[in-house]
């Protein structure tokens, strides 16, 4: 194998989440070129960061230089006009990218299409068939890869339908929810693109490559179900009411779907070689469908300030306990083991959930009317431990829980940064939500003092609006703790050579 340096434009989000490790994995340099390129690289050792758009042809001068290779992943699946539409980031993207590598000595173009561009009606799909034409006829030594939809962290379709079951109590069916889709593991397209870039005989090929399992909406929520505990009841939605529905449980949940993305639904996407093994043959391991899906239970991205709506608060809980035999440090411990029985709500609400606190572990729990929500753990040190909120929390931000010494003891402190995750979360928060939360971490102090041994003259609580620039300082510091948690998870195996 020869190692490389290989532009990678758009690698920020789901596939390039799959592909990049694999990269590095395999002592390839990564260029990652984007619009927020220092702050995407932030999250692998060992990126370069470069700013670009491919939608803007100035910004891709020289960013082939130096590199063998481009794997050209940038584009939408939604319209944004005027800025972001099909034609400027799909088609005339791609022919900037094109047009910056025949300037230049790099021939090897690896393009990533969609399953079914071929065929399917969808506009996206038709912005990828004009795409595809761009690539053929560069004169390039191109290979095109048609993905089935790429589930992982965040992405739009099967990370929605997981949300959606943890948290509404009915979940909307599109038709009848039969219809077929062939659904691929990001990690299994990550290892598939990387091993496909590196190979020159398939210089010229269209590979289409999908998961092992054929699925459908029914399906899926039905295998969601029993990985989460909770069957929401299923409610019928002819295709035409679609888009309307999807943008009412998009209130209660994140839920970007549009006409473009229920039209691909309705695609049948699936490879049209039903005796196809695309992984098998490039000598990868596809994951199952179960397996994937329990993965991704855990692996839903953090919902940072920036995404929540209203005000952002800062509430602190606190009490000084005297007499205990603990230590700041045995404190912690403790409460990150008895995390679960220490919580006054359900901590541990799914199959197989953690029940400690341990770095990057995500951590489930119940609310009443308001379904399942998740945390991650951050930070984990000796004495402090924070766990910010996952995609699906009806709050934006972080929790931080500290133990230090004092002189009458140890004080036992939580200190909560959120704001609402939505509009209908923070008309809870303003009616019966703040009450709620407050006696709920009221509670976690008070189990605390008692668990300790020690005694303690009562919780005392404060809480106070934060302005824009703290409310921006917030953000920023619980994105440089998901960064660092991300690149202390992902150093070993970048650095440990392919098998």
């Amino acid at each position: 194998m020869t190692v490389m340096r290989i532009l990678v434009t758009g690698g920020t989000g789901v596939i390039g989440a799959g592909v990049i490790p694999q990269l590095l994995s395999r002592r390839h340099g990564v260029r990652l070129l984007s619009r927020h390129a220092d702050e995407d690289a932030g999250r692998w050792c060992g990126v370069e960061a470069l700013q670009g758009d491919v939608s803007d042809s100035a910004s891709l001068r020289g960013s082939v230089a130096r590199c063998e290779a481009v794997l050209h992943i940038a584009g939408i699946a939604a319209e944004n006009p005027p800025e972001a539409t099909f034609e400027i980031v799909n088609v005339g993207g791609t022919r900037n990218v094109v047009e910056e590598m025949r300037r230049s000595t790099v021939r090897r173009l690896v393009f990533v299409s969609s399953l079914g561009t071929d065929r399917g009606s969808s506009e996206y799909h038709q912005s990828k068939r004009e795409a595809e034409e761009i690539v053929r006829a560069s004169g390039l030594d191109w290979t095109i890869v048609r993905p089935g939809n790429v589930y992982g962290p965040g992405d739009d379709v099967i990370s929605n339908i997981l949300k959606m079951v943890r948290v509404l109590p009915v979940v909307p069916v599109i038709d009848s929810g039969d219809q077929p889709f062939q659904p691929i593991w990001f990690e299994d397209l990550g290892a598939a693109l990387a091993a496909i870039v590196e190979r020159r005989d398939l210089d010229g090929e269209v590979m289409e490559i999908a998961g092992p399992d054929v699925t459908s909406l029914n399906n899926l929520l039905q295998r969601l179900s029993e990985i989460t505990g909770r069957s929401p009841l299923r409610l019928p939605v002819p295709m035409p009411l679609a888009s309307m529905v999807a943008k009412l449980a998009s209130l209660a949940v994140e839920m970007p779907l549009d006409e473009t993305k229920l039209t691909m639904l309705q695609e049948n996407n699936v490879l049209t070689d039903s005796a196809a093994r695309p992984l098998e043959a490039l000598r990868l391991r596809a994951t199952p469908l179960d397996e994937g899906l329990r993965r991704l239970a855990d692996l839903l991205p953090e919902q940072t300030p920036d995404e929540g709506v209203g005000p952002m608060v800062h509430k602190k809980f606190w009490a000084d306990i005297a007499g205990s035999p603990l230590t700041p440090v045995s404190l912690m411990t403790m409460f990150r083991e008895r995390v679960t029985e220490l919580m006054p709500i359900e901590f541990a609400s799914e199959p197989g959930a953690p029940t400690r606190i341990e770095k990057g572990a995500t951590m489930t729990g119940s609310l009443p009317l308001r379904g399942h929500f998740q945390v991650r753990a951050e930070v984990v040190e000796p004495a402090r431990v924070v766990l910010g909120t996952v995609d699906g929390h009806p709050l934006a931000g972080f929790v931080e829980f500290t133990a230090v010494e004092v002189e009458r003891g140890v004080r036992f402190a939580i200190d909560i940064y959120t704001k609402a995750a939505n509009v209908l979360d923070l008309l809870a928060v303003m009616t019966v939500g703040e009450p709620a939360q407050s006696a709920n971490w009221h509670s976690v102090v008070q189990h605390v003092i008692d668990a300790s041994g020690g005694t303690s003259d009562g919780v005392h609580h404060e809480a106070r609006k934060l302005d824009k620039v703290e409310s921006e300082a917030v953000t920023e510091q619980m994105r440089t703790m998901i960064r660092q948690r991300q690149r202390s998870e992902s150093a070993p195996s970048e650095r440990a050579p392919q098998r």
